[in-house]
């Protein structure tokens, strides 16, 4: 009787008979990437997810990636294997020859070209596609993105042999304001996934520096009754996304270690299974900081290593901008609230104003208005 009522409980709400009449694909979509309790009456029941449904969902996903990273060790050397292992991140300096670091630095300054923007409390993300009519004009970025390294790297992290999404990312960081979730600890989602971060410049810690904590990429016996926990806890108040956050006391109680922050100088990578906690560090100044970034996240349970679009190479970049196209579309139809938002063509390196904070020749660059 108590289960009935439970199950009952979970029911209510606007659009739940729709929900269920769904049933049979919500239940598919518990084999793929879906990380919403609020959308997936499924992956959204407390009752369930007090059962297992989440924790055997991160389980299997690990096991799965961990198969297809067995299939790839080729691609990589035996210590970067190890750190990966060891740390869940890889951090790379002096990656290219300093000649071609200069060269591309230069090339990536003169130009200018579309972008889409974010305002997250006092930071504003840019991004910049990396497109075809841009690799035609920086032949330098072209060769970095076909770097062994960068390539085998990237995919070995992410267990699929696949390109990822890739842009030239600019971070605004202001000295004041509402606070910036994401510089507060957190996983991305509940199953391994990639991101990277090459700095075109040095970045120093008052500037917000990426945050990891080493060996978070490991799910511990302490950390997998955290997220049963966590799981059941976000099915009760209908949480959107599972980008649980996690606070100091909680890494001590895994036995983890503080984080470390990547002030770091130019020319460095840094490649991550974001799965583990990460964080942008707080920001003590106004600064910018400017990265090729790219992120990876096909669906975890695949025993594909090369997902099925990306066997299409003429398709690869077409891919963000098409995403963007489609968003903007239906934001001007009114269909569609836009995280991302265009703010047309401008410099791949934002110009710097005179101001308090400047390094390294670098003067802090005005915050964008809130888009």
């Amino acid at each position: 009787m108590e289960r009935i009522t439970r199950l009952e409980t979970e029911r209510r709400g606007p659009g739940a008979g729709l929900r269920w009449l769904l049933l049979p694909w919500h239940a598919a979509r518990v084999l793929s990437g879906e990380k919403s309790f609020r959308a997936n009456p499924l992956l959204g029941s407390e009752l369930l997810n007090r059962r297992g449904l989440h924790i055997w969902r991160v389980r299997l996903a690990q096991r799965m990636a961990g198969w297809r990273r067995r299939r790839m060790e080729h691609l990589v050397s035996p210590r970067d294997r190890e750190d990966f292992a060891r740390d869940g991140f890889v951090q790379v300096p002096d990656f290219l020859e300093e000649r071609d670091f200069q060269a591309l630095v230069a090339r990536l300054s003169a130009l200018s070209t579309e972008a889409h923007e974010m305002r997250e409390g006092k930071a504003v993300t840019r991004r910049i596609p990396i497109t075809t009519e841009l690799l035609r004009q920086a032949p330098e970025l072209r060769a970095f993105l076909a770097h062994p390294r960068w390539r085998g790297l990237t995919r070995y992290v992410s267990s699929f042999d696949a390109a990822p999404l890739t842009f030239i990312q600019v971070i605004l960081s202001g000295a004041s304001g509402e606070e910036d979730p994401q510089t507060r600890l957190h996983m991305d989602t509940f199953h391994p996934t990639m991101k990277a971060w090459f700095f075109l410049h040095a970045v120093e810690m008052e500037e917000g520096p990426l945050t990891y904590v080493a060996r978070s990429h490991i799910q511990g016996r302490r950390r997998q009754a955290w997220q049963r926990r966590r799981s059941t806890e976000a099915a009760r108040r209908r949480e959107a996304g599972g980008a649980f956050r996690v606070t100091a006391a909680d890494l001590t109680r895994f036995g983890l270690e503080r984080p470390r922050h990547f002030a770091v100088p130019g020319n460095t990578l840094v490649v991550a299974d974001t799965c583990g906690f990460h964080a942008r560090g707080a920001s003590a100044r106004e600064s910018i900081r400017v990265e090729i970034y790219a992120s990876s996240r096909p669906n975890p349970f695949s025993p594909l290593l090369r997902p099925l679009l990306d066997r299409v190479p003429a398709l690869e970049p077409w891919r963000v901008p098409a995403q963007y196209w489609v968003q903007d579309r239906l934001a001007a139809l009114g269909l569609l609230r836009p995280v991302w938002r265009p703010v047309g063509k401008v410099p791949v390196f934002p110009p710097h104003g005179a101001g308090a904070g400047a390094e390294a020749g670098r003067a802090p660059v005005s915050m964008p208005a809130s888009s």
